[in-house]
């Protein structure tokens, strides 16, 4: 399990893993659940028009799923947010049919893109996915302050000069970033689990952000470590664990709440 390929699966595996917690916790606390799964389908399109033209399926990731994130942001400024994410998410998938539709002999490296290879992730991988990351961490760093402020007291944030639209285009584009480096080693349908399950439940476990952040990484990476065992082990896909143990771990969290509000209540009056 700790030997030859496998050490590249839990390395690659573990850095989109940190990203995911990171980037997922913004992505809760903003309530941008919707635009986390519309981006990486973006992406998808891109690796398509990529693979198709003979061009570099990361820079095809790249460029459509930033497309996504400043279709989205642009759109929300003069209408609803949903509605703005699912057109995009509607066009980019219409370019990804249309694609696709050129030939079949894509059909192997679509399924990989869609649910991920991070058993079969090749030595040249690691190093461009940990530069990727890493930058990708270091944007989320410079607009931390004000992203959490505008996230949480958006009102509050305008009238102390905090641009909503340059925030929401800031987290978008460091969303996209993420998807961009998760897809190629999770997939477009798992990296939206990674970014919602653990971090959905670090934040029903604890009212602290610094506490959240840390926990949502942690959970992140207990998930993606479960699921890479799980599945050596039992050769089913590594994409079945990490849905089912996202959504487990949501789900025992929030069991978790709802039995520890009560019990906390009374200690918090009497105080």
């Amino acid at each position: 399990m700790f030997s030859g390929f496998m050490i590249d699966a839990w390395t690659v595996a573990s850095i989109v893993a940190v990203l995911a917690g990171l980037v997922g916790f913004f992505t809760v606390l903003r309530g941008a659940a919707f635009a986390a799964h519309a981006i990486p389908n973006g992406a998808f399109a891109g690796a398509a028009a990529a693979s198709l033209l003979g061009l570099s399926t990361l820079l095809g990731l790249g460029v459509f799923a930033a497309l996504t994130a400043l279709a989205i942001a642009i759109l929300s400024r003069r209408g609803r947010p949903d509605v703005a994410t699912a057109l995009a998410l509607v066009m980019m998938l219409a370019l990804g049919a249309l694609f696709l539709s050129f030939g079949d002999e894509y059909a192997s490296q679509v399924d990989s893109l869609l649910f991920g290879e991070v058993l079969g992730v090749s030595p040249n991988t690691v190093l461009p996915t940990a530069a990727l990351a890493v930058l990708c961490a270091a944007a989320l760093a410079v607009v931390r302050r004000p992203l959490m402020f505008s996230s949480v007291l958006a009102e509050a944030a305008q009238a102390r000069g905090v641009s909503a639209f340059a925030m929401e285009l800031c987290f978008l584009g460091v969303l996209a970033l993420a998807s961009a480096v998760a897809v190629p080693v999770v997939g477009t349908l798992l990296i939206f689990s990674l970014m919602i399950g653990a971090p959905a439940a670090a934040r029903s476990l604890t009212a602290s952000p610094a506490v959240a952040l840390a926990l949502s990484v942690a959970l992140a990476l207990v998930t993606v470590w479960g699921a890479i065992a799980a599945s050596y082990a039992s050769d089913y896909p590594v994409g079945f664990y990490v849905g089912t143990m996202s959504a487990a771990t949501y789900a025992v969290a929030r069991m978790w709440a709802r039995w520890k509000g009560p019990r906390m209540a009374p200690r918090r009056m009497a105080g």
